[in-house]
């Protein structure tokens, strides 16, 4: 079952569905306008997010912003009708490649096939959508490059171009007064791959940039709310992790020797994933 919570008078968020791959969608409440972070995977996870903003008395959405460009977080802008939409000129760019697709099973199995869709994708949009898919692809409104600041009166955000892995169109979302991050799934592993997979260079490069923020608080788009100092953990063991897969690019064995010994203790469960994923980065 979805929440929304409140963080505060200025940010909201709905908790994510793994099943159907619903990420968190956020609300940023200024006092001229409200912006909607991510569009949800569907019109009914969007007019969800919508009914209970609205039950709460919050001001209707004038903008959302898009994180970057895969299913789950743009399939709900058919609900947002006469909503400013925005995104980076490259998740624009992406989006115009879904315009021609349909979405019947037939057409994700073949896609799937050809490795264009992702099998995890296609079996969250089957539970999502049922066996109903009139899906539209509704393109953004107004593009940004590098980076856009909007001022919601009272509170400030800024849209920052990251790229990534996961996809070279993310972008991140800082709201300035209330210090949070919106990561969306920036720091994530690129999934349309052979095999799930990063980069140590694009991580460390991601990585300096995400510490560039004063952020106390930290959203993880398929995750959750998390602090300054756990965050802070997470990215530690990232740098490690790939630091040590850039010295020894591909070799497992090497990598889970030299991680093991910086940290004095057993590889977690996660840090072994993340392992598997840099050293499939080098294939």
């Amino acid at each position: 079952m979805q929440t929304l919570i409140k963080h505060s008078e200025r940010f909201w968020y709905m908790t994510p569905v793994a099943h159907t791959d619903r990420p968190i969608l956020g609300a940023v409440v200024g006092d001229t306008h409200t912006l909607l972070i991510d569009a949800g995977n569907s019109v009914a996870h969007t007019s969800l997010f919508l009914d209970e903003l609205q039950k709460q008395g919050l001001r209707a959405p004038s903008m959302v912003a898009l994180t970057h460009w895969h299913w789950d977080h743009i399939f709900g802008l058919p609900a947002l009708e006469g909503v400013v939409s925005i995104a980076s000129e490259a998740t624009k760019h992406e989006m115009k490649k879904l315009i021609p697709y349909a979405w019947d099973d037939a057409s994700l199995n073949e896609r799937v096939a050809e490795g264009i869709e992702i099998e995890f994708c296609a079996e969250a949009i089957r539970e999502e959508y049922g066996d109903s898919r009139d899906i539209q692809i509704v393109l953004p409104t107004l593009t940004f490059q590098e980076s856009l600041t909007l001022d919601l009166g009272g509170v400030h955000v800024v849209l920052k171009y990251v790229g990534g892995d996961h996809s070279k169109d993310s972008i991140v979302l800082y709201l300035v007064e209330e210090r949070v991050l919106f990561l969306g799934d920036a720091l994530y592993a690129n999934l349309y791959a052979p095999t799930w997979r990063m980069t140590p260079e694009a991580t460390l490069r991601l990585l300096d940039i995400l510490e560039t923020f004063d952020a106390q608080f930290i959203v993880w788009s398929h995750g959750e709310m998390v602090s300054h100092e756990a965050f802070a953990e997470d990215c530690l063991a990232l740098r490690r992790i790939a630091t040590i897969s850039k010295d020894f690019p591909g070799n497992n064995e090497r990598i889970n020797h030299v991680y093991a010994e910086l940290i004095n203790r057993e590889i977690n469960e996660e840090e072994q994933e993340l392992i598997t994923f840099f050293v499939n980065g080098t294939v």
